[in-house]
Parts: structure tokens; sequence; C-alpha cells
């Protein structure tokens, strides 16, 4: 059988329910979907490939999945540095009103993109303003975004439109995508409980039931907003949404660093996921999410960088070695180990956004998002555990190869969908 690309020759980390490992292995993949993964010896006798990507001395792993994000506040990467999360949205608030629009947000993705494809991401959810721009950027570059209208009722936001003809609008955008496929589904995103009222949550939330769309919002990123939102309504942002119905498997939390033991058995109880964001909530002194609590109770977590001005880097290896050693400030060195920490930049965080089928791990029958790891370098040598090598030692530097599904978005480092130098010209321009 004719395919149309080949990875071949390293060692392929499958993120499988057993954590397989195929040494000198191959992934065959057609029409974008993985076809058969296994000893390059038997998979060469089964496929011959029009185009092929050579691995020896390489790690070949899931695409990097991040699990929120803000792509074009690259625009204002390092303008709200050493704040609190409270001064940090006051700044940020007025700085989109006056700055934003479709061809800035177009301008400060395609730089997102460019970074995130050298980083190996193969896919982001994205909270943002002027999605429309976005998903164009990610198309004509190939890369795989999940995103969709955002509402946050602010006095003025970027895109002038008040919040009630928002629905409306929403419900337009949400019609024109059709049923989901290869990998992607229908998003909403309700910024947050101390942005929206309970009311309006409640149609957003019906909004994303009509038509099977995963519901993104924030929520406990610090106990300030917590103390808010509870003098506010009567109730911390968690508690509020469980007594709104909003809490269940096609709601995504971001953040959830300020939770209590009941606010976590309940996120276990109705199935709702956390993108867990610890570059973010480290620099803006939000605390540490009690991840290891969370996935003692069942919780599904991802991975998240949040936005380029409160993390400054859209790397989500940053965020996985972060993730595997900011949990054992407590004194257990087991609490999230260099396999969790993997597996919530991957296969986890595709079951985070409900898409866990498709994406996330390397096996026959879903999507071709993979990445090829170059392990040349001193600092990745010797390779005794790919696990403990990508969680504690490895860099987006070493990232070789990117490929989204079944198309190589980069190679040997050299991106081949975008011009990074316009793209960095025209960031540059604007900012």
């Amino acid at each position: 059988m004719t395919i149309d690309l080949l990875v071949h020759g390293g060692d392929v980390l499958t993120v499988d329910e057993a954590g397989t490992v195929v040494r000198d292995g191959a992934v065959a993949v057609h029409e974008g979907e993985i076809v058969a993964v296994g000893p390059t010896a038997e998979v060469t006798t089964r496929f011959t490939a029009t185009e092929s990507i050579d691995a020896a001395g390489c790690l070949v792993l899931p695409g990097l999945i991040n699990t929120h994000t803000h792509l074009a506040m690259t625009l204002l990467r390092g303008r709200a540095d050493d704040v609190t999360l409270q001064g940090f949205l006051e700044r940020v608030l007025k700085w989109e009103a006056e700055l934003l629009a479709p061809k800035n947000v177009a301008a400060a993705v395609r730089l997102a993109v460019a970074e995130s494809v050298r980083a190996g991401v193969t896919s982001a959810l994205d909270m943002y303003w002027f999605h429309e721009a976005a998903e164009q950027v990610a198309r004509e570059a190939g890369w795989r975004l999940h995103t969709g209208p955002t509402f946050m009722d602010v006095p003025e936001p970027p895109d002038g439109m008040p919040y009630e003809h928002r629905l409306d609008w929403a419900r337009r955008d949400l019609a024109a995508r059709g049923e989901a496929r290869h990998g992607t589904r229908p998003v909403l995103f309700a910024h947050s409980t101390y942005t929206l009222a309970p009311d309006q949550l409640v149609e957003i939330a019906e909004l994303a039931r009509e038509f099977g769309a995963l519901l993104h919002i924030h929520a406990a990123e610090n106990a300030t907003e917590v103390a808010t939102v509870e003098v506010k309504y009567g109730k911390r942002p968690v508690e509020l949404l469980d007594s709104l119905g909003l809490l269940g498997p096609d709601l995504l939390l971001a953040h959830a660093v300020d939770l209590t033991g009941s606010e976590i058995a309940a996120l276990a109880r109705t199935g709702t996921s956390v993108a867990h964001c610890p570059v973010s909530n480290l620099k803006l002194g939000c605390g540490i999410a009690p991840v290891p609590r969370l996935l003692s109770a069942g919780v599904t977590v991802g991975l998240g960088t949040d936005g380029a001005v409160s993390s400054n880097t859209l790397d989500v290896l940053g965020a996985v070695r972060q993730a595997a050693l900011v949990h054992k400030a407590g004194g257990d060195p087991t609490a999230v180990g260099a396999e969790q920490a993997v597996r919530m930049a991957t296969i986890e965080g595709a079951r985070a956004l409900g898409l866990g089928d498709h994406l996330g791990s390397l096996e026959a029958g879903k999507r071709a998002d993979l990445i090829v790891l170059d392990l040349g370098a001193p600092h990745l040598r010797p390779l005794h555990d790919p696990w403990s090598t990508l969680a504690y030692a490895a860099h987006s530097a070493d990232v070789r190869d990117t490929v989204v599904d079944g198309r190589v978005l980069m190679r040997n480092r050299t991106l081949g969908t975008l011009d990074e130098d316009a793209a960095l010209a025209e960031l540059e321009a604007l900012a």
C-alpha cells in the first residue's frame, strides 16, 4: 500500500495506555490518519511512502496540546510582568480595547503559530477576540486550532459587540461549522464568573449544549478572584458553576488554583476537566493548583501556557517540566511524575478537550499529529527513560520536525507552511 508519510527509525513513544515505546519504530500516515505504528522493519514491509522522515537518533511522540492560551497576546509579550492577576487584568483589558482588530490579531497569531510549531505544539485551545482571524491564520499554516466565540461582558469589548448581540452571533458561527471532524469540535468561551452574570453563564452553557460544544472558562485563578465572586454571589466560582448546572464533561476550567476539597469532589463527580497553567500561575503569584489532589480524585488535567503576556512563552514542554517539579515542593517527589506530566501535555490534554479518541497518542485510527525530538544534544544523553528525558531535560529547541494531520509543518527546524521572517517583521511593526 502506498501511503502519504512514513516516520521511521526513531524510538516511538506512543503514549498509549500501556506507555509503549517502540525501539527503532515507525509511524505510517495516510490522509492525515495514523494507519500503523510498529517496528520499522515490520512497517516498511507493508507500506511504501511518497514522503518520509528519517527519525534515527530521535524520539517520536504525539504533538503537544496547549489546553489554555490566548495566542494573540504575543502582541503584548513583556508588557505586564511582575504584577498580580488583578493588576495584570487592569492593564491588559485597557490595551486590548485600544489595540485589537482582526488584522492585528492575525499578525499576533501568525507569530504564535510559528512559535508553537517550533516548540512541538500541534494544537491549542485559544480563547480570544476576533477568533475568525486566528482561524484563518491557522488554516493557512495547516495548524490545528480549537477556538470559537468568546463571551465577556465588559463596557468596551474590542470587537464593539454588546453582550445582548453575542448569542445570536455565536449561534450563527456554530451553525456554520457543521459537524465536528478530523480532531476538532465546536468551542464556546465564557471568560469567567466575574465578567459574566449567572444568567449569562446559563445562556452560554445552553447554547454550547445545543451544538455539542466544549465550554471553556477561567475559574478560581487566585484567592482574590474567589473572594470577589463570593462577595458578589454568595458562592465561590466552582460552587457557583456547580449550582448553575454548568459542571460536566463538556466544561474545561482554566487554572483551578484555589479549590476546596468539596470543589475537587464536585469536579470529579461531574467529569469536569482542568487546564493546568503552572508557569502563568507562578508568575502572577496566583499559587499552585492542587493537581496531585485533582489527579487522585480522578479529574482529567491537561497543560496550558496561558497567553504570552502572562507566561511570556507558548512553550508547552516548559510547562511539562514545571508541572513535574513544582508539585514536589510539598515534600513528595512522586506528586506529579515525569510520565504523568508528559501525559498531561498529550493524551490527557486531548481528553480534556473531549478529543481523546482522535488526538494525544500515536495509535492507528488517530489523527497524525506528531513531533520528532532530536536526541543528539549532550543534555539529552544517555536516554535511559524517554519520559524522564522529556520532562526534566528536553527543551523546545530540541524539536526537529512537526507534523499536523499528516502534513509536515516543520522539517529539520525549518518552517514550511509559514513565512517566519515576515511574521516577525509584521508583529515588530505593530509592537
